[in-house]
């Protein structure tokens, strides 16, 4: 028999604390269940609250049957629809994989079906994310020999790009930086591992000072402005056709685009 009482389900926000949640729905046969990353917690006045703790084990065992019940584009786009941190996407997700494993064919493309639509949509969104973030980071060289980009991406792609970064700069020291989620990526020429800075509180990501770059960078970026302007041609500038290409919402991260 189903459980009927309303729960919410508190987690630590990530994707295998979100299957670790499905695990213990269905375990609990919960029928009426909302989740909740930790710092977004709101009591319920009617039903109970529920700390889940991960367990990767458990999430594990949900995503093997996501993968048996879908194609590895659709469980994919699982994972990327839930890095997109959209208000209720949690309960979009545990509708899609409610439905998934009760079909017996899979439903991947089944876009009549409002679920999948709405999931594939927003992955779409977040995939569009992802590759703008290959094509708009800027490095620059520290004065500890590592390259550093800031990024503030609309979703939570950096577990996305990382596989492109660690193949692109492969001979090379590199963190890139979500200023929006206080995270990073940082590859040491063997492995890439997520990581956190204490920036200083006078850190200013749109400016490139020899507090923490290099010289040569500094040059580097002047030499690379002056190309940018000399290949720029007035006469040709479509700027609504520019925009559309590289939004301005990156801009102050573009070292062509802060002189």
């Amino acid at each position: 028999m189903l459980n009927s009482e309303e729960y919410t389900l508190s987690y630590d926000g990530t994707f295998d604390g979100f299957l670790t949640c499905v695990f213990h729905s269905y375990e609990q046969k919960m029928s009426n269940v909302t989740f909740q990353r930790n710092q977004h917690v709101q009591q319920s006045l009617f039903g109970s609250t529920i700390e889940i703790i991960t367990d990767l084990e458990k999430a594990d065992r949900v995503w093997k049957g996501i993968k048996s019940k879908t194609s590895a584009r659709g469980s994919l786009r699982v994972y990327t629809a839930f890095l997109s941190e959209q208000a209720q996407i949690e309960a979009l997700l545990l509708n899609y994989i409610q439905q998934a494993f009760i079909s017996v064919l899979p439903m991947d493309f089944d876009f009549a079906n409002e679920t999948v639509l709405k999931v594939s949509q927003i992955a779409k969104s977040v995939g569009r994310e992802k590759h703008r973030m290959e094509a708009f980071v800027r490095f620059k060289l520290t004065t500890d020999g590592i390259y550093f980009a800031n990024i503030e991406p609309d979703f939570d792609v950096l577990p996305l790009i990382s596989k492109h970064f660690k193949s692109r700069y492969a001979d090379q020291k590199w963190i890139i930086y979500d200023l929006k989620r206080n995270y990073g990526l940082y590859y040491d020429l063997k492995r890439v591992e997520m990581m956190q800075l204490a920036l200083p509180d006078d850190y200013d990501p749109t400016k490139t000072k020899t507090d923490f770059f290099t010289n040569s960078e500094i040059e580097f970026q002047t030499l690379w402005q002056d190309y940018f302007e000399s290949t720029n041609i007035a006469s040709r500038k479509n700027m609504k056709l520019h925009v559309q290409h590289v939004p301005k919402r990156y801009w102050k991260y573009l070292s062509e685009k802060l002189r």
